[in-house]
């Protein structure tokens, strides 16, 4: 199966924090938002992930689009950008490019399927880790669960 987007809304508390507190969420580079408030990245041609039913994965597939997230003056600062689903050595993960580090790519969250039989997309749970703590925001730690990640 080809993806042609990744949707993912990242944290809904997340967002809904930084917009009720009078920051900004700005998207550019491809990205859009749904009318729930999600973040749709295209695929980037050439990726060859594969989720077969039984939740076995192999490849990998980038996205592109940029969410910006802005709150506090500027205290308050996230840039997801870049983002990929690979399989690793530790599974199936969601990657970014680290905006915070400047590392190169880092693993944002672990990713695991969940059986929808009544859709065609795939449909991944997300599990923050320390490097996504660190790019998205220091009060969730490592394995607090993200929105899901939805590829079609």
């Amino acid at each position: 199966m080809s993806f042609k987007q990744l949707t993912w809304g990242v944290k809904a508390s997340f967002c809904g924090y930084v917009e009720g507190v009078g920051g900004s969420i700005s998207l550019s580079d491809g990205a859009s938002r749904t009318a729930d408030g999600a973040f749709v990245f295209t695929a980037v041609p050439g990726g060859d992930l594969s989720i077969a039913a039984d939740g076995s994965a192999s490849g990998a597939m980038h996205f592109q689009g940029t969410v910006s997230f802005d709150a506090h003056g500027g205290m308050l600062k996230s840039t997801l950008t870049e983002l990929g689903i690979e399989v690793t050595d530790d599974g199936l993960v969601l990657t970014a490019l680290d905006t915070q580090m400047n590392r190169g790519r880092c693993t944002i969250a672990k990713l695991e399927p969940v059986k929808d039989a009544d859709s065609e997309a795939t449909l991944l749970r997300s599990e923050i880790t320390l490097d996504g703590m660190l790019q998205i925001a220091d009060n969730y730690p490592p394995g607090t669960e993200l929105d899901r990640v939805l590829l079609d």
